[in-house]
């Protein structure tokens, strides 16, 4: 165990991490403000980070988890890249996954702070583009058998040299991006993100002194070390195991099983992977981002207090498994589906083999990613749009030994992070009509503790043809429940896509496609909700009448998930035939 740092006093060492605090939530804030996509601006699908001289990660935001636990691998792999040669007023781009990135959508800006000539802090902040080049607009292509089909590839380059602006480079990564417009407003919110991050570090260092501001730090990551140990140590020393299935996306892989093997001694953890041979479709996953879903999966169980940096993962390490993997891919494996397909499995696996260690501390799964991007051509303005549809994959979070799940609050891989972002505002930037956004009833699993509601969403392109691009899984297995939790009606938790013709006809999609509507026709995207937690038929009944009278449950689904009868017309229980039917289903 780290030794405690006495060095700083607690009124400094309280107002140093308030500072940095305050320098991470004003990176969100600017990136929020000024950035010009959707995903950007209301989907919240980025993540900045504060990193110091080492460089170790001194403070995350509440922002994506497949973002942060990738962004300690990738800011080392880049500060490694560039050695000695990296000066003030350098700022390095990056997204490739071989070198530790997420996946290539993800695009990451690194800023390093130097103070009177020395290099103290990096400040850094990675975005989901929405588009990177390649065949398919949004980068989700099904049909790539290796990366090189996926998109652009960004090796650690630098975009500022010397505070100096490299047009031509810059030029170089937006001539390869559809939509080049968001494109570039995007990229300059980034730069101002990390901007007022490095602005706001400097002020510390004006008023504390590198030595303080140091010293301070430290006292933080042994805080985050010892909470980790703490937990770590109270949990049996021994060897645990968890697995979990990726489902089969219709590309005839079948089935595939992620395990996950815990071994726990005194306040160390040690985690090995096992997952099968990488495969020719996007769902395989590079280092960096397995690391995410790893560490995910990790504090899922822990749930440790404050502070979060890389203290917190001293007492980790971890064993990817054979490199050409599904879940440690080389070179040239196809794999922009991973952030979803498979980190969200490879996040259960980890999470069950920890409540292997700790039964008393299950909690049943979040949906899985079930979303759509969408494209086309604005006939306003003649302009290529392109976004990801945030909103498409926002699913129910589990139920825990205390709670029904939180509503519209996933998918795993976010974990609550992800924001909708208001209807009108995605009307008014792209040439859409959205019919419908809401929970999908009955998506919850059943449980004593009910999951919670996964959402539809349903769009008509107007005036144009739109390309619908379908990514993620969930739509063949519903979200794994806990403690018993039964799975009476699978088909109602899963997620689906319906392309709903303007002649009446409806085509069902449970595969990863990509396919054109018209105006008229629309799409409608179903997110699966969280799993349960324990027997369905242990549910109070007054909680499942509360269920159906707010649309969360179906009167149907009360009777054959609850054992509960209500009468449709008066919704007046049936309490004699509820006792008897729920006897009846528990013999």
């Amino acid at each position: 165990m780290s030794n405690a740092h006495t060095s700083i006093d607690p009124i400094t060492l309280s107002v140093v991490r308030g500072a940095l605090e305050t320098a991470q939530r004003e990176m969100t804030t600017t990136l929020e403000k000024t950035a010009r996509s959707s995903v950007f601006n209301l989907a919240h699908d980025y993540s900045n980070a504060l990193f110091d001289h080492l460089p170790e990660m001194i403070l995350q935001g509440q922002d994506i988890p497949i973002h942060l636990g990738s962004l300690m691998p990738a800011m080392k792999a880049v500060a490694e890249y560039y050695g000695d040669d990296i000066h003030e007023g350098d700022v390095i781009y990056h997204n490739d996954p071989v070198m530790m990135g997420s996946h290539i959508l993800d695009c990451c800006m690194y800023k390093p702070v130097f103070y009177k000539g020395e290099l103290v802090f990096w400040t850094v902040c990675k975005g989901h583009v929405t588009d990177i080049g390649g065949p398919v607009p949004a980068g989700y292509n099904p049909d790539a058998k290796e990366i090189y089909a996926e998109g652009l590839r960004i090796p650690p380059i630098k975009i500022w040299e010397k505070g100096v602006r490299r047009r031509d480079v810059i030029n170089l990564i937006h001539s390869n991006m559809r939509s080049r417009r968001n494109q570039e407003g995007d990229l300059n919110a980034q730069y101002g993100a990390c901007a007022v991050g490095e602005r706001n570090m400097i002020a510390l260092l004006d008023k504390y002194g590198v030595e303080t501001v140091r010293a301070a730090i430290e006292e933080l990551k042994n805080m985050a070390d010892t909470h980790m140990r703490s937990l770590i140590s109270s949990i049996p020393d021994g060897q645990y195991h968890g697995e979990a299935v990726l489902e089969d996306s219709g590309h005839g892989l079948g089935d595939l099983t992620i395990s996950a093997d815990i071994e726990i001694k005194d306040s160390d953890v040690h985690i090995k992977i096992t997952s099968p041979p990488q495969v020719p479709y996007f769902i395989n996953s590079y280092a960096g981002n397995s690391m995410s879903g790893v560490l995910l999966g990790l504090m899922m169980f822990a749930q440790v207090d404050p502070p979060y940096n890389e203290g917190l993962y001293r007492c980790v390490t971890v064993d990817l498994g054979e490199h050409g993997t599904l879940c440690n891919a080389k070179e040239p494996a196809p794999h922009v589906n991973c952030t979803t397909t498979p980190m969200e499995t490879l996040t259960d696996a980890v999470r069950m083999a920890f409540e292997d260690a700790a039964p008393d501390r299950v909690i049943a799964s979040w949906g899985h990613a079930s979303g759509i991007n969408i494209s086309g051509i604005d006939p306003k303005t003649g302009e290529q749009y392109v976004t990801m549809i945030l909103a498409s994959i926002i699913s129910g979070a589990g139920a825990t030994q205390q709670m029904d799940g939180w509503h519209a609050c996933g998918p795993l891989c976010c974990f609550g992070a992800l924001s909708s972002g208001d209807i009108e505002l995605l009307e008014y930037q792209y040439p859409i009509l959205i019919h419908k956004y809401g929970l999908a009833e009955d998506s919850g699993g059943a449980g004593e503790y009910r999951g919670g509601c996964g959402t539809v969403w349903e769009v008509e392109p107007l005036g144009h043809e739109m390309t619908v691009v379908a990514f993620g899984e969930g739509r063949e297995h519903p979200t794994m429940g806990a403690a018993g939790a039964e799975q009476i009606s699978p088909e109602l938790k899963l997620g689906r896509l319906e392309i709903i013709h303007k002649d009446g006809v409806t085509d069902l999609h449970k595969q990863n496609i990509m396919t054109e509507i018209q105006p008229g026709d629309r799409a409608r995207n179903t997110n699966p909700g969280g799993g349960g937690y324990g027997s369905s038929f242990a549910r109070s009944v007054p909680a499942v009448l509360k269920d159906v009278e707010e649309r969360i449950i179906s009167v149907a689904a009360a009777k054959t998930e609850y054992g509960v009868v209500i009468d449709p017309q008066t919704m007046a229980v049936n309490e004699a035939e509820t006792e008897s039917l729920r006897r009846k289903l528990t013999a």
